[in-house]
């Protein structure tokens, strides 16, 4: 309780027992303080949380309301700290005895995320798994993806006219995912071009995609055995001007007359402009981003459209490889996985809130 000294000044009861340890489970930038309440917390505003650190004066961190009894204080990683509670009622304050020092420092495993160990064991295993079957000659079934099916067809078709093929990645930067599945399909079809001597033309809206698309068909030509087909000029920069690239690749098509257009990466409001100009020219257009407003227009402009995940599991349809299609089979099953559980919880959930759906009482 609160003591009324003769005085006529308030006594406040101090909480005790004050402890400050390393939090568990953390990287090591937090400490939690604990105490025992105040006798007095009944009456009381909270708790204030005072911090010394190495011996330095206390001053305030926190504050928190009455009837708890532990705080978590951000700090410094490997260094040590003191802590005082005071209990606060009415502008007065009683303060506890100084806390043991206690030093953060960083947890290598965080034991409250094994379940999340658990399920990165499973999906790997499952992975791994379909990854040696590939790897032993076992064919692992992928749904056919018509968009990729016609590259076959628009390769032939640009081969039998004697015209190019028009290859666009979008103003997508390097790091972009789209941009990465996109080196992977122009890949593929870099060695198709070179197997039937078809001109490939690769214009680019960023330096660094630049660069590295073009040694991608470099080494694609390389690997069929026909490095002479090379052309460095085959493959070029344009300007990173998100309009500016798209006249220019329309000026390309208008020209050049590309037997069959790829658009595919990361695409914006330029899609349309170049897929429609592409139409005009009566060529084969196949098109592929994630970008989901972009998606639209490519499906009314163009022949062939991958959608959504088709994108990324274009570089593993085309090229057969067992360590791409062994992860796509294993991703898949992984999403089947998943989807399961959330659907049991999800119907454990509802009979645990309505029970008169329960059949089986």
């Amino acid at each position: 309780m609160i003591y009324v000294l003769l005085a006529g000044v308030f006594a406040l009861a101090p909480p005790t027992g004050v402890n400050a340890y390393d939090t568990p489970n953390d990287r090591g930038d937090a400490i939690t303080v604990e105490w025992q309440l105040s006798s007095d917390d009944a009456q009381l505003e909270g708790y204030e949380i005072y911090r010394s650190e190495q011996g330095k004066e206390y001053e305030l961190v926190g504050f928190i309301g009455s009837g708890r009894t532990r705080y978590e204080d951000r700090v410094e990683e490997d260094k040590e700290y003191e802590y005082k509670v005071a209990a606060l009622y009415d502008s007065e304050r009683a303060y506890s005895e100084p806390s043991p020092t206690a030093r953060s420092k960083p947890q290598w495993f965080d034991a409250e995320s094994i379940n999340l160990l658990i399920g990165v064991i499973i999906f790997c295993t499952i992975i791994l798994y379909f990854i040696n079957q590939a790897r032993r000659g076992k064919k692992l079934f992928i749904r056919k993806i018509s968009g990729l099916d016609a590259v076959d067809e628009a390769v032939g078709r640009a081969t039998e006219m004697g015209r190019p093929i028009l290859y666009c990645m979008g103003i997508g930067l390097v790091d972009y995912i789209a941009t990465i599945a996109s080196f992977n399909i122009l890949g593929e079809i870099a060695k198709k071009t070179g197997q039937y001597e078809t001109p490939l033309i690769v214009p680019t809206s960023n330096p660094v995609v630049y660069t590295v698309a073009r040694e991608i068909v470099k080494e694609s030509y390389t690997t069929i055995g026909r490095p002479d087909l090379f052309d460095s000029d085959q493959v070029y920069f344009v300007t990173d001007s998100q309009f500016a690239f798209a006249a220019a690749v329309d000026g390309v098509m208008l020209r050049e007359k590309p037997a069959a257009n790829f658009f595919i990466g990361y695409f914006k409001a330029e899609s349309l402009i170049m897929a429609e100009t592409g139409a005009s020219t009566g060529a084969i257009q196949i098109a592929g981003t994630d970008q989901i407003t972009q998606l639209p227009f490519f499906v009314t402009a163009c022949d062939f459209t991958l959608i959504g995940e088709e994108l990324y599991a274009a570089s593993a349809y085309l090229s057969k490889e067992p360590l791409l299609l062994g992860a796509i089979k294993g991703e898949d099953l992984g999403k089947v996985v998943i989807l399961s559980v959330l659907a049991v919880a999800s119907l454990i959930g509802l009979l645990t809130k309505f029970p008169v759906l329960n059949v089986f009482r």
